[in-house]
């Protein structure tokens, strides 16, 4: 399979994202239909959260194992400093930006059921943020896909591509979710669909070409840190919904769904 061909299939993987984005457009905001999406988009992202986590602390698992005193130290600073950057950053622009508008939260914004100036512009962030993260989780993903096809596992590249795709469809309902009811305009979703999706393409192309375990640890350690602030932010909003029974379930289908579209890349050995 040439390079290109790869290249294709990766894109493939990150774009099937613009399956779930589409239901941003609906018309009416009902307010459970929008705390139910709220909750599933924190159960894909608590489900990514320990996926990224999980992923990102293999290489120092290994040298523990190993008795790599160097390489734990090294690998491991540079996935705390990254995960702090991701975390911490985020929560520092955010702040810098609320006091420079000057306008409500996002946790005010998010619950209210009129789409003013101030709401539309909350809840847009929200969504940028939340496919930021999920960008970043995706250009690991496209590196584990190119690096599969330049060591010569085709196989693996392939049900990668295939168990990637799969679970990037549900990622576009979490990007979504705060934006139910206001109907964004498609070249919005494509924005948010290109963002989120796009950097797995990307990391295939750059998987195929060099292996550097770093920088896999450096973009997982971003992506979790940017993943689990805004997971603090959805459930700010699911506590101002006050529909803890439609949000314990929207929590649970999201987590199950992550660990079912997860299943195949897991049968494939990854």
């Amino acid at each position: 399979m040439s390079a290109s061909q790869i290249a294709l299939l990766g894109a493939f993987a990150g774009f099937t994202i613009f399956i779930g984005l589409p239901i941003g457009r609906l018309r009416t905001p009902m307010p459970t239909l929008k705390a139910g999406l709220n909750a599933v988009a924190i159960g894909i992202l608590v489900f990514l959260l320990w996926d990224v986590l999980a992923h990102a602390w293999e290489p120092v698992d290994r040298a523990l194992a190993a008795h790599q005193v160097a390489d734990v130290v090294v690998k491991g600073a540079l996935l705390a400093a990254t995960f702090g950057i991701g975390l911490l950053g985020l929560a520092w622009v955010d702040g810098l930006r609320s006091r420079n508008t000057r306008i409500p939260s996002s946790f005010q914004s998010c619950t209210t059921d009129t789409v003013g100036t101030v709401t539309a512009t909350d809840t847009r962030r929200l969504a940028l943020m939340i496919a930021s993260g999920i960008g970043l989780h995706n250009f690991a993903e496209g590196l584990a896909i190119g690096n599969s096809a330049a060591s010569g596992d085709l196989s693996l590249a392939v049900l990668l591509v295939i168990g990637f795709a799969l679970h990037n469809a549900t990622e576009g309902f979490g990007i979504v979710a705060p934006l139910a009811g206001q109907r964004p305009s498609w070249g919005m979703l494509m924005v948010l669909g290109l963002i989120g999706g796009g950097p797995t393409f990307i990391g295939t192309l750059v998987g195929q070409r060099f292996v550097s375990e770093s920088i896999s640890v450096a973009f997982l350690g971003l992506a979790a840190g940017s993943i689990l602030y805004v997971v603090i932010e959805l459930l700010a909003v699911a506590r101002n919904a006050n529909l803890k029974l439609v949000t314990a379930w929207g929590i649970f289908i999201g987590v199950v769904a992550g660990f079912a579209t997860d299943a195949i890349i897991t049968a494939a050995g990854a």
